[in-house]
């Protein structure tokens, strides 16, 4: 036993000597002994310290978070805590889920929307059209139009006003309301097709006027009325596949009366409906039946003549492609216009021509100068209008251009 214990006592001084911890400070040097008992104690604290450690996440590790808080109302409570969080998370990403879904559906309605506002502009793009053919076609000098109006009384007839677009457009896409985009829309479609209705009547009126009528050029042979492709009323459908029946039928019905606004008024803006001369003049024969100034007998006389001075200034009576410019007979030196549609103008006995065959003119360009050639008695111009091979009267169009030139 004895021996035993010094053993232990041996064991104990080798592993636990005496220990000094010298300190430095200004040139003094101090220690501090640290017996061997101290030196067990603090060795048996950081023992039992490590231990501890090791146990308590051993615990954790095979028990799990209940081995450990089992006993404790505390984390019993913050358990329950973690629970709620949990399950706040689960709504939260079920209702970011929804939102996307009917963000998703949101933004597809908008852009349906957005793409009947498209179809929308691009309808009024065309209903605006050229501003010179608005204006010279259907405004003039501000006279209006009745389309119900005679030869007779078109030079008494009250004015109509002229239509103007007053809608708006509004692209702000999310930012408005569906329901009053959806308003706007059907208001802007509505004003849309009362617009081409009312200028296709005006030009359809002018048309009257001349007497021609609009019935006679739809029925020409190589006129086949005003064309509105398949490719034109449906353009756009696969970007309005879901948008409803009734708006999409009342957006290609306007597309069609669009359509036929702009072929009446391209007709009325090709028409010789202005003055063939130049400066001031005086008529000196109408069209029709007239006592030949040659034979001295009743005679058939196709157009107008119109005298003013020796090579006074002869322009065309609108826009057009000379057809031809030269020595014709009776006519003497001639220009003629071909104005499309079946349209075309002559100016006869001119002194000058200053236009060759080929040339494109517009209204009001010089073409040639009064002059007594051909079958004359005198200086001035004979003018005529013909359509599709058959002569009319040309002082209908010059009336007819009254409300237009």
């Amino acid at each position: 036993m004895a021996k035993w214990s010094a053993n232990v006592k041996a064991a104990f001084d080798r592993a636990f000597p005496e220990r000094q911890i010298y300190h430095r400070s200004g040139g003094t040097v101090r220690y501090i002994s640290v017996s061997p008992w101290q030196q067990a104690i603090i060795a048996a604290g950081a023992a039992a310290l490590a231990g501890w450690t090791f146990f308590v996440t051993g615990s954790y590790v095979l028990g799990g978070p209940s081995s450990t808080i089992a006993g404790n109302p505390d984390d019993r409570e913050l358990a329950k805590y973690e629970r709620w969080v949990q399950e706040l998370r689960a709504k939260d990403a079920l209702s970011r889920s929804l939102l996307e879904e009917r963000t998703d559906a949101f933004q597809k309605e908008t852009a349906e929307w957005e793409d009947r506002q498209k179809a929308l502009e691009d309808l009024f793009d065309k209903l605006k059209g050229d501003e010179n053919l608005e204006v010279s076609a259907l405004k003039g000098d501000g006279t209006g139009l009745l389309v119900k109006a005679s030869i007779e009384e078109a030079d008494n007839r009250q004015s109509r006003n002229v239509s103007h677009v007053t809608a708006s457009f509004d692209t702000s896409g999310t930012r408005v309301s569906l329901k009053n985009l959806k308003y706007d829309q059907e208001r802007i479609l509505n004003e849309a097709e009362d617009m081409a209705i009312d200028r296709a009547e005006r030009a359809r009126g002018v048309l009257q006027l001349t007497s021609v009528g609009s019935d006679r050029i739809m029925s020409g042979a190589e006129m086949g009325g005003p064309l509105v492709s398949i490719a034109t009323m449906t353009s756009g459908a696969d970007k309005l596949s879901n948008a409803d029946t009734t708006f999409y039928n009342r957006l290609t019905q306007t597309r069609a009366r669009v359509e036929e606004m702009r072929y009446y008024e391209q007709i009325v803006a090709s028409l010789p409906l202005g003055r063939p001369v130049g400066v001031p003049y005086r008529q000196t024969s109408d069209y029709g039946m007239r006592i030949d100034p040659f034979r001295k007998r009743p005679g058939w006389h196709n157009g107008l003549d119109m005298a003013a001075y020796h090579a006074a200034p002869i322009i065309a009576a609108g826009p057009g492609k000379v057809s031809f410019a030269g020595a014709s007979a009776g006519y003497g030196r001639m220009v003629e216009i071909d104005h499309g549609h079946g349209f075309k103008s002559r100016y006869g006995h001119l002194s000058g021509i200053t236009v060759s065959k080929g040339a494109t003119v517009e209204i009001g360009d010089l073409v040639g100068k009064m002059g007594t050639t051909g079958r004359s008695t005198g200086d001035h111009l004979h003018y005529e209008v013909w359509f599709n091979g058959k002569p009319y009267d040309p002082a209908k169009f010059l009336k007819a251009g009254r409300h237009v030139h």
